[in-house]
């Protein structure tokens, strides 16, 4: 059985079966272990780490620990009430609109950020006049309708994750910042941060940055310094804006304290350094890696306000999962009715409630005729049918973007 237990009750004989972080925040080779001696429980304490998961089929129990079932229906039940209030995010137009010019402005933003990387890879200084007119174009198109570019950058190569994560970042800012009611300069400056969060990369040695597996110790301890890096080439930068350093120097910061490279705690983190740091974090656990696979939005966001408890801000973390929603377009869904399908429009008064084409049946094991169901409407189509829960593509062998 698994169960989650405060690090304070870990005992030599548990079996860890999750160290329930982000695997960029700790040092362990694996996630999975028997602890064997008391200066591996100090590393987890040391790391930062308040709650883990463990297997009591393959080491000691904890009677009083509630189980990975319990915790996950509690958490899973807060999400639906968190996701059910009125989302702050207005669309201009349908995403299906949308989908060509977000596109395109994807492509172009992919290109111009990893021509930035590679520029700096050889020494040369960032390019501001570059990286400001894709930050627009990637407003526009967020403002027009945020779930169509925000779905696009889901996908990612790879062999090319750094300059695409960086993207991502960008566009995920701004659309957070949108749905805080910022300001169109304070989101632009945002915009311009999260592109750039991660150009202290190009300082860390290729072997540690493109490594197909975990870090050690020592190499993890060379891939912190990169914020450091960041920090100086955006200083470096004429005309880069103190919002977009903030969102590359703090992006690691936690709301505990156990971040780095400042160690800095709740509100010493600027807003925007809070904020950076759900969005780096949500991007990087729905992202394939060579030694990761990635996780489904909506399980990725019950991670996060898990941990929203000690590393990040809880009212953002909420705030953030209004503005992308629980079920985020894209996300491969399960009706109450056995239908599958994929989510294709948010339902700006209920998150809970999106727009989904469903395209095959469980009952029957058979494709059936894609049509649209606007889970928010009690009569007609789709009418009493509601999503049960999120599917995996893999399981499946669907790739839902392309039912979009």
């Amino acid at each position: 059985m698994i169960k989650r237990i405060d690090v304070k009750d870990i005992k030599i004989g548990m079996y860890i079966h999750d160290l329930n972080s982000d695997w960029m925040s700790h040092p362990f080779l694996v996630n999975r272990f028997l602890v064997r001696k008391e200066s591996e429980i100090e590393k987890i304490i040391d790391s930062g780490i308040h709650e883990v998961y463990i297997d009591t089929s393959k080491g000691l129990d904890l009677p009083s620990a509630p189980t990975e079932h319990e915790v996950r229906r509690k958490l899973e039940s807060e999400l639906i009430e968190i996701a059910s209030r009125p989302s702050t995010v207005t669309r201009k137009v349908e995403a299906a609109e949308e989908f060509g010019r977000a596109q395109l402005v994807h492509n172009e933003a992919n290109l111009i950020v990893r021509n930035i990387l590679q520029d700096v890879r050889l020494g040369k200084q960032v390019q501001l006049e570059q990286v400001e007119p894709q930050v627009e174009r990637l407003t526009e198109s967020i403002l027009r309708n945020n779930g169509a570019l925000l779905s696009l950058c889901r996908i990612k190569d790879k062999d090319n994750y750094t300059f695409q994560h960086s993207v991502s970042v960008g566009a995920l800012m701004v659309s957070f910042c949108n749905a805080l009611g910022m300001s169109r300069e304070a989101i632009h400056h945002a915009g311009i941060g999260g592109m750039l969060h991660d150009i202290g990369k190009m300082k860390v040695p290729d072997d540690i940055l493109n490594k197909p597996g975990k870090l050690s110790e020592q190499e993890f301890k060379v891939m912190k310094c990169h914020v450091v890096e960041s920090q100086k080439i955006l200083h470096a930068t004429p005309g880069i804006p103190e919002i977009a350093i903030q969102v590359a120097g703090q992006h690691h910061e936690r709301h505990d304290g156990s971040g780095y490279p400042a160690g800095l705690k709740g509100d010493e983190i600027s807003q925007l350094g809070q904020m950076a740091a759900i969005v780096d974090v949500y991007d990087a656990l729905t992202s394939d890696r060579c030694y990761h696979q990635g996780m489904s939005p909506t399980d990725a966001l019950r991670k996060i306000y898990e941990w929203s408890k000690f590393h990040f801000n809880p009212e953002l973390v909420q705030a953030f999962m209004r503005a992308i929603g629980i079920y985020p377009i894209g996300t491969l869904v399960r009706l109450e009715s056995g239908r599958l399908g994929v989510v294709v429009e948010q339902n700006d008064h209920n998150l809970i409630c999106p727009k989904v084409k469903v395209f095959f049946s469980i009952k029957s094991n058979t494709h059936i005729k894609p049509e649209i169901v606007d889970l928010s409407r009690r009569l007609g189509a789709g009418g009493g049918d509601k999503i049960v829960k999120h599917e995996s593509p893999e399981k499946w062998h669907f790739d839902p973007l392309r039912f979009l």
